[in-house]
C-alpha cells in the first residue's frame, strides 16, 4: 500500500511544478513598471516583479495587476501633484505676464512723474530763477499730490488742481501787485475770484480735464494689472477632491497597474476629468471676459485722449503759459480784484519791492513741439506699453474656459486629439466613448469621470469673481472719465481680500464717484437720509408691545 502511495505523491508533485511552472511563465513581467516606479523616488520593494491578484486595489481596476496596494496609494499622492503642477504652470505664465506689464506700467509711470517734475524744476530756475526758487514749494506739492494719488488714491485731482492754481494766483498777485501788503484774509478773498477773472486763461480748465482723465485712466489700468495678477495666482493653486483624486489616479496611472506604461490617456478621456477638478475656475470665465473688456477699453483711452504722456511732458509748458496769460492780464486782474475785495494797503516807499516787468517773469519757454517728447520713461514710451499690454489682454481671454483643454494639450497629460483608439480610457486600452461635458460648475451634474459637489461654489473663487467684478466698475467709470474713490490694492489685500469677510450676494461693490461727479450725497444728506429711515422703528416697537398687551389680556 506504501509502495503503491509513492510514485502517486511523486506524480502529483510533477503535476503541480508544471503547473506552477506554466503560470510563472504565463505571468506578465512587471520590470518596466517597477522602473518608472523606482525613477519617481519610490521604494522598489513596493513594488512586484511579476502580475500578481489585484483585489487589494480601491481605485485602479482589479485583476492581475503591477501595483501593490502600497502603489497605489503612492500613486495617488503623486497624481495629485502632477495636476496641481501642470495647472501651476499654466497659471504662472499668465500671472508672470501680468506681473512683469504691471511692474514695467508702474515704473513707467513713476518715472515719467519724477522726469516731468524734474523738467518743470530745471526750466523755471533757468526762465524764472530766485522768483521761481522762492515759490517752488507750490509746484513740489503739485507733484507731490499726483504722486499720491497714483500711489495710495485718496486725493480728489479735481480739488487738488484747484488748490494749486489758487495757491499759485495768490503767490503771482503778490509779485505783480509787489508795491502792495496783501494779508491773509485778502489772498482768501483774492482766490474767490479765480472762476470768474480767469487770470491765467483757460489754461487751468483743459489742465484739470486732461490731468484727471488721464492719471484716473493710468492708475485704474495698472491696478487692473495688478488685480489679474493677484487673481491669477491665488486660483493656480489648485485643492483637488477626493473625487478628483480619485479620477486623476486612475486616469494617470491605473494603466501602469496594467502594464501600459507608453499608452496615454485618451484626449476627451482627460477633458472630462479636467472639467470636473477644474468646475469653480471654470465659473470665472464670465467675470474674468468682461474684465479684460474693460481693460481694452481703458487701453484704448490711454493710446488715445487720455494718454497720460502728452499730458505730463508739456506740463511745464502749460503753466508757463498760464502765468504769461496772469502777466498779460495782471492789469485788468488787479482793477477787478480791488473792485471786489478792497483797495489794499501800499508797503512802505523803502519797502517796495521791484515791480513784475523787471523780474525774470518776462521771459518765456521756447515752442513746445510734440516730436520732441522724450521716451526715456523706464526705457519706453506709453503707446508701445500698452500695445504690448492689449496684446497680452487678448491673449489671455477666455483663459479659464480653455484652461482644461490647454492642460489636455500637455503631452504629460493626454495623448494626441488624433489617438483616439490606442489611449487609456480608464478601463484598458481602447477608443473613449463618453461625450464631453461643458466648462464650469452647473455642467457637472452629468460628468462621467468626477463626482462634483454643484450645490456648493467654492469660497476662494467666488472672492475672486468678486473683486474682478468690483475692478471692472471701475474700469468703466474710468473709461467715461469719472473719477473713482480706490481702496489701496497691494499684494496681501487684492483679489482675495477685496472680497473677504463677506458673502457672495452681499459683498459691496467698493467704489464710489468722486464729489466732482456730484453723483452722491454728502455726509450730512447720508446721515438724513439714514435718519429718516430709522425714524419708525420705536413706534413701531411701540404699536407692537400695546398689541402684545391686550392679546394678554383677551387670553386671560
Amino acid at each position: 500500500m506504501a509502495r503503491l502511495g509513492l510514485p502517486a505523491l511523486l506524480c502529483t508533485l510533477v503535476v503541480l511544478s508544471a503547473a506552477l511552472l506554466a503560470a510563472e511563465l504565463k505571468s506578465k513581467s512587471c520590470s518596466e513598471v517597477r522602473r518608472l516606479y523606482v525613477s519617481k523616488g519610490f521604494n522598489k520593494n513596493d513594488a512586484p516583479l511579476h502580475e500578481i491578484n489585484g483585489d487589494h486595489l480601491k481605485i485602479c481596476p482589479q485583476g492581475y495587476t503591477c501595483c501593490s496596494q502600497e502603489m497605489e496609494e503612492k500613486y495617488s499622492l503623486q497624481s495629485k501633484d502632477d495636476f496641481k503642477s501642470v495647472v501651476s504652470e499654466q497659471c504662472n505664465h499668465l500671472q508672470a505676464v501680468f506681473a512683469s506689464r504691471y511692474k514695467k506700467f508702474d515704473e513707467f509711470f513713476k518715472e515719467l512723474l519724477e522726469n516731468a517734475e524734474k523738467s518743470l524744476n530745471d526750466m523755471f530756475v533757468k526762465t524764472y530763477g530766485r522768483l521761481y526758487m522762492q515759490n517752488s514749494e507750490v509746484f513740489k506739492e503739485l507733484f507731490k499730490e499726483l504722486k499720491h494719488y497714483y500711489v495710495v488714491g485718496n486725493v480728489n485731482l479735481e480739488e487738488m488742481l484747484n488748490d494749486f492754481w489758487a495757491r499759485l494766483l495768490e503767490r503771482m498777485f503778490r509779485l505783480v501787485n509787489s508795491q502792495y501788503h496783501f494779508t491773509d484774509e485778502y489772498l482768501e478773498c483774492v482766490s474767490k475770484y479765480t472762476e470768474q477773472l480767469k487770470p491765467f486763461g483757460d489754461v487751468p480748465r483743459k489742465l484739470k480735464l486732461q490731468v484727471t482723465r488721464a492719471f484716473v485712466a493710468a492708475r485704474t489700468f495698472a491696478q487692473g494689472l495688478a488685480v489679474a495678477r493677484d487673481v491669477v495666482g491665488k486660483v493656480s493653486v489648485v485643492n483637488p477632491t477626493a473625487q478628483c483624486t480619485h479620477a486623476l489616479l486612475k486616469m494617470i496611472y491605473c494603466s501602469h497597474c496594467q502594464g501600459l506604461v507608453t499608452v496615454k490617456p485618451c484626449y476627451n478621456y482627460c477633458s472630462n476629468i479636467m472639467r470636473g477638478c477644474l468646475a469653480n475656475q471654470g465659473d470665472l470665465d464670465i467675470e474674468w471676459n468682461n474684465f479684460i473688456d474693460a481693460m481694452l477699453m481703458v487701453a484704448e483711452r490711454l493710446e488715445g485722449p487720455f494718454n497720460i504722456e502728452s499730458v505730463m511732458d508739456p506740463i511745464d509748458v502749460k503753466i508757463s503759459d498760464a502765468i504769461m496769460n496772469m502777466q498779460e492780464n495782471s492789469v485788468q486782474v488787479s482793477q477787478k480784484v480791488f473792485q471786489g475785495c478792497g483797495p489794499p494797503k501800499p508797503l512802505p516807499a523803502g519797502r517796495i519791492s521791484r515791480s513784475i516787468s523787471e523780474s525774470a517773469f518776462s521771459a518765456r519757454f521756447r515752442p513746445y513741439h510734440p516730436e520732441e517728447r522724450p521716451t526715456t520713461a523706464a526705457g519706453t514710451s506709453l503707446d508701445r506699453l500698452v500695445t504690448d499690454v492689449k496684446e497680452k489682454l487678448k491673449q489671455a481671454k477666455k483663459f479659464w474656459s480653455s484652461l482644461p483643454s490647454n492642460v489636455c494639450n500637455d503631452e504629460r497629460m493626454a495623448a494626441g486629439n488624433g489617438n483616439e483608439d490606442d489611449c487609456w480610457n480608464g478601463k484598458g486600452k481602447s477608443r473613449y466613448l463618453f461625450a464631453v461635458t461643458g466648462n464650469g460648475l452647473a455642467n457637472q451634474g452629468n460628468n462621467p469621470e468626477v463626482q462634483v459637489n454643484t450645490s456648493k461654489q467654492d469660497t476662494l473663487i467666488l472672492r475672486q469673481i468678486m473683486a474682478l467684478r468690483v475692478m471692472t466698475s471701475k474700469m468703466k467709470n474710468a473709461y467715461n472719465g469719472n473719477d473713482v474713490d480706490f481702496f489701496d490694492i497691494s499684494d496681501e489685500n487684492s483679489g482675495e481680500g477685496s472680497g473677504s469677510g463677506c458673502e457672495y450676494q452681499q459683498c459691496p461693490l467698493e467704489f464710489e464717484y468722486n464729489a466732482t461727479d456730484h453723483a452722491g450725497k454728502s455726509g450730512s444728506e447720508k446721515a438724513d437720509s439714514a435718519g429718516a429711515r430709522a425714524g419708525p422703528q420705536p413706534y413701531l416697537l411701540i404699536i407692537f408691545c400695546v398689541l402684545f398687551l391686550f392679546m394678554q389680556r383677551e387670553w386671560r
